[in-house]
């Protein structure tokens, strides 16, 4: 048996990694050495860097195994092809990184807010949203969750960088995120879901490729792939020539008016919100009933100083539609609710 050749390989260690972000990656790029660090002190990694945990630990975390059982559009659908919240941020990151490379940002920051920038997203998509609200102080909000969730419910003691990129992922969140790739999470998120609610839409034959105005054919091509390498092709462009993460004014205004598009025409389309309505009562419904039995929520739900109230919306926000739909059968079907 021959000798191995160990030449041929490379040992990357985290103070490799950190020299090489510091020669290559572009003057507007996080650093990893240079984080604004985590709330608990701990040892640095040998091999990765405290981004690269960042990534493992939400990719690791029961919180972000849960998204594969919520809805993305379509509530519970039949098929095994609709995206779902998990496929819908595997997407986001893919699409973050393709962006973040060739801008030469750093990809494992831009990889780690976009895996976790649904982390906290309740039942039944942006449903159970509205069905919270209610409950808390101003709005509920999943990208503001998510930081609790990731903080306080599921301690996972990231970087302040991914912290802060996952609560202002939410384009109604201000100030923006306070990184570029924070910057690049958000158009990533506007870009997958366009193009993949779309191909979901037409899929369910909720539209057709004619019903989409011809306008938005034109500049951005046809529903999927065609939409990603356009819009991506925007955002890069418009970068470089700006030397900030952004779109042209022209380009962003073409993007929301098909954003507004869908919402019209896929979100807020009457049956849609015939499924959202029952969705806010299955949600309230269970709030309700473990906000009147805190016995019955988890341990790991129950955080020191907080009302039965709060750690209800805690555990149903955390609930999959599946397990959220089955709950509710058991507590309220046989009272004939519905």
């Amino acid at each position: 048996m021959s000798a191995v050749n160990h030449s041929l390989l490379r040992h990357r260690t985290r103070a490799v990694r950190e020299a090489e972000e510091r020669e290559h990656l572009s003057p507007l790029a996080t650093r990893a050495a240079d984080t604004r660090g985590r709330d608990r002190d701990e040892p640095e990694d040998a091999y990765r860097t405290a981004f690269e945990r960042d990534r493992d630990r939400i990719l690791h975390s029961k919180a972000f195994r849960r998204l594969k059982h919520k809805t993305q559009v379509f509530l519970n659908p039949d098929g095994d092809h609709y995206v779902t919240r998990l496929t819908h941020t595997l997407a986001v990151a893919q699409v973050g990184r393709a962006i973040a490379a060739t801008l030469a940002l750093n990809e494992a920051l831009t990889e780690a807010i976009c895996l976790g920038h649904d982390i906290g997203h309740a039942p039944f998509g942006h449903t159970g949203e509205t069905a919270l609200t209610p409950y808390v102080e101003g709005e509920w909000q999943h990208a503001i969750h998510g930081v609790r969730v990731v903080e306080v419910l599921e301690p996972l003691n990231l970087t302040w960088e991914v912290r802060d990129g996952i609560r202002q992922s939410s384009w109604k969140n201000d100030p923006p995120p306070a990184t570029a790739e924070g910057l690049v999470c958000r158009f990533a998120d506007r870009i997958a879901y366009l193009a993949h609610d779309a191909e979901d839409a037409l899929r369910a034959g909720v539209i057709t490729v004619q019903d989409i105005p011809a306008d938005h054919r034109a500049r951005f091509g046809e529903p999927g792939r065609d939409w990603i390498e356009c819009m991506v092709d925007m955002v890069v462009s418009a970068s470089v020539e700006a030397g900030e993460v952004t779109m042209r004014p022209d380009e962003l205004a073409a993007m929301t008016a098909l954003r507004r598009w869908m919402f019209d025409h896929v979100y807020l389309r009457p049956q849609a919100q015939r499924h959202s309505e029952r969705a806010v009562r299955v949600i309230r419904d269970l709030v309700d009933w473990f906000a009147q039995r805190p016995d019955d929520i988890p341990e790991s739900y129950r955080v020191p100083a907080v009302s039965d109230v709060q750690a209800a919306v805690d555990y149903v926000a955390g609930m999959s539609d599946k397990y959220a739909m089955t709950l509710h059968d058991t507590h309220f079907r046989p009272a004939g609710l519905y």
